[in-house]
């Protein structure tokens, strides 16, 4: 659970330093596909947590990984398991999607 915690911390952006890097980076929303339709980050990518296990191939681990979910019960998960596969500069958006209240897209 340390671990975890220190995890969260050492990848835990605000939105204004999220802003600042994602997109030079890989935004990957891990939100199911109806809550990504309703209203995603702008270039965000949809690799649903569920699936993520399955997909992780799609992302590349020489880019940085900027992840975001609702809250951040999904991408400190989804972290927690990148970073086991060997990826190494991750991060993720504190306070989630809920929080966010930059450029958002919906599915009109």
């Amino acid at each position: 659970a340390i671990a975890y915690k220190r995890l969260l911390n050492e990848f835990n952006l605000t939105q204004e330093e999220f802003i600042q890097g994602y997109r030079k980076a890989q935004l990957i929303d891990l939100r199911e596909p109806k809550e990504f339709e309703a209203g995603h980050i702008l270039g965000a990518r949809n690799i649903p947590m569920t699936q993520l296990s399955q997909r992780h191939k799609e992302i590349r681990p020489d880019l940085p990984v900027y992840l975001y979910c609702q809250n951040t019960g999904r991408s400190a998960r989804a972290a927690l398991m990148l970073k086991k596969k060997g990826y190494v500069q991750l991060y993720q958006l504190q306070g989630g999607f809920k929080t966010w209240t930059g450029k958002v897209k919906a599915k009109s």
